[in-house]
């Protein structure tokens, strides 16, 4: 069993027993038929991944909740009492962990189940007792062409040296494809790979390379020290699981400038907003240096959402993905970040997709829905020009927007809407507006104004 603690203080030491279990192999146990709350925590882990679920909810005064296809659902119709929620705990802890959790409040670990793989665990203290957060970890790695990434983005594993970043906001599946990445260079390559880690969720079993994990706080003290250790490894790729401060940004920013070839993740939405935050960071000073450095060092950014399917069968992922080619270089150098998404845009044949072109894709195919697509959307313009030259009534209009005659007004004279006829009117040929625009006008979030034109542009 893999632990660490929440403290953002370092460790006096690091725990002797350092080993992990990949979970894998014959299985301890058999998955019931069903669960309660008198089953145990690894009846309850290995019900949750029979059942596909991604997290598993567990609490006092709580019935056992499994959260699937994006959504959470109640599994038992009891609740977990106090007795119940505690010997959960206190049966699958360790005993310096139990220890840990008795004077914090809180701790992070990765539960392993023979034969059911590992699970990302979180425990706290509140207010009615002890809550428990499972997140299921995939056993196998997916091969690239199951993940659903665009074919460009297995470009991305072939450099020498440079910055590789993942993102997209908790929960998306950002761990999943960097093992999907990761593992094409195992199969494919010859090389020193260090992982490092908070905690180790995918564990690898080395094929063409050499592959080392390291988890913070069960093998190194702190981030930024496992890094500057690594590049003293003899690496020839780093995978660093987060990049979440400055000072391991700036470590991973110079291990790819310094010859190597560099993953890492982020908790950002688009890849405008990646490479701004990374620039941004550094002090302002140090930004003109910085954007030089990104703009010749970063050789791509894959950014996602997980969206749940129309039938609520599943979830399938979106993807925005920058592939950094001289102009777009040229752009970041610059610092014209507002030009990036039309550069993608126009950059289709280089494999190049934004966000929302991705879920208008899925939407079209009905893989996703239309309202789901709308949103998800990060900016509304690809749906303003999805419905261009469709005919839509005035008084459909006002009903779908509340009777908000101000927001037809107001875009009708900004030029996105034109009238055609005293009671209908269509999107203007060429329309476009930003979210900001479209915020102003609406006073509200422009993402209800997206849903409500793209409901009225179906046919």
């Amino acid at each position: 069993m893999s632990t660490h603690t929440s403290n953002d203080n370092e460790p006096a030491a690091l725990p002797m027993n350092f080993t992990g279990n990949a979970g894998r192999g014959n299985a301890d146990i058999k998955i019931p038929a069903q669960i309660s709350p008198n089953s145990s925590l690894n009846e309850i882990l290995a019900f949750a991944r029979q059942q596909k679920a991604s997290d598993v909810h567990l609490g006092t005064l709580k019935p056992i909740i499994f959260r699937q296809f994006g959504k959470l659902k109640n599994i038992t119709a009891e609740i977990l009492n106090e007795d119940q929620i505690n010997h959960l705990i206190t049966a699958a802890l360790p005993k310096d962990l139990l220890e840990h959790v008795d004077q914090t409040g809180d701790a992070e670990y990765v539960h392993s189940i023979n034969g059911f793989g590992r699970y990302r665990m979180a425990i706290m203290k509140q207010r009615n007792g002890w809550d428990l957060t499972a997140r299921v970890i995939p056993i196998e790695i997916p091969k690239f062409e199951n993940t659903g990434m665009p074919a460009s983005c297995a470009s991305l594993t072939k450099w020498a040296q440079g910055l590789v970043l993942i993102s997209g906001p908790a929960g998306c599946g950002k761990t999943t494809t960097l093992a999907a990445l990761v593992e094409m260079i195992n199969q494919s390559r010859h090389d020193h790979i260090i992982t490092i880690e908070e905690p180790i969720e995918i564990v690898y079993e080395p094929k063409q390379c050499q592959i080392t994990q390291r988890e913070i706080k069960m093998h190194t003290l702190s981030q930024a020290n496992a890094l500057r250790a690594a590049l003293r490894e003899d690496p020839d790729i780093l995978v660093v699981s987060e990049l979440r401060d400055l000072n391991s940004i700036q470590l991973a920013v110079s291990a790819a400038e310094t010859g190597h070839l560099v993953f890492g993740t982020m908790n950002t939405v688009n890849a405008i907003q990646t490479i701004s935050c990374i620039i941004d960071s550094f002090p302002a000073e140090e930004q003109s240096i910085i954007r030089n450095m990104i703009s010749e060092s970063l050789r791509g950014v894959i950014c996602q959402q997980l969206v749940p399917t129309k039938d609520g069968k599943g979830m399938v992922p979106a993807y925005e993905v920058l592939i950094v080619t001289p102009p777009i270089a040229n752009l970041i150098r610059s610092n014209k970040m507002s030009q990036i998404n039309n550069a993608i845009i126009t950059s289709k044949s280089s494999g190049m997709i934004l966000m929302d072109t991705s879920l208008e894709m899925l939407a079209k195919q009905n893989i996703i829905s239309k309202e789901e697509a709308s949103e998800r959307a990060i900016s509304s313009s690809t749906m303003l020009q999805s419905i261009q030259g469709r005919t839509i009534t005035k008084i459909k209009f006002l009903e779908a927007a509340s009777n908000k005659e101000n927001i037809l007004n107001e875009l009708i004279q900004v030029g996105v809407l034109e009238e055609i006829a005293p009671t209908e009117f269509r999107l203007k040929p060429g329309a476009n507006i930003t979210p900001e625009a479209l915020k102003m006008i609406a006073k509200e979030d422009f993402y209800k104004i997206g849903t409500i034109l793209n409901q009225l542009s179906q046919p």
